[in-house]
């Protein structure tokens, strides 16, 4: 049993929980096998973005959607997105996040989709670390 105990430890695996980190700008971000998802909150501006990275390059598409799926559907989408240099990762602003929030935080899984590109994120767990981010309050002197 320890064997395979060890065995586990030396693969890599994705980062299967919710991430907050509450600074200057909070963060909230999640691995799974197939994409990588930061949101960022800079409250000073107000400003959000989400960012989700894959190992491959994100086609060319002229819009940029995220599906949520579960007790609380919704589908948004916005033609002012931005590619990373590698193509690797793809990049949505704005000073409101409520539904990409609420999606996030009430349904069982989101979907980042550009062209025929369509990344499953699920949602295990997220609801707490959402609703941290969401009262994103920088500490003092940070």
């Amino acid at each position: 049993m320890r064997f395979f105990a060890v065995l586990l430890a030396l693969f890599p695996l994705p980062v299967l929980a919710w991430e907050v980190e509450i600074g200057p700008v909070c963060t909230l971000t999640h691995a799974t096998a197939d994409a990588q998802v930061v949101l960022t909150y800079d409250p000073a501006r107000p400003w959000y973005s989400i960012t989700v990275t894959r190992d491959t390059d994100w086609p060319a598409a002229a819009l940029f959607s995220m599906e949520f799926v579960g007790p609380a559907p919704n589908r948004i989408s916005t033609s002012r997105h931005q590619f990373s240099a590698d193509q690797r990762a793809i990049r949505a602003e704005d000073r409101g996040f409520g539904n990409v929030l609420d999606g996030l935080q009430f349904n069982e899984v989101a979907y980042a989709i550009a062209g025929d590109a369509r990344v499953a994120i699920p949602l295990d767990g997220a609801a707490d670390a959402v609703a941290l981010f969401r009262d994103c309050r920088p500490v003092a002197g940070v």
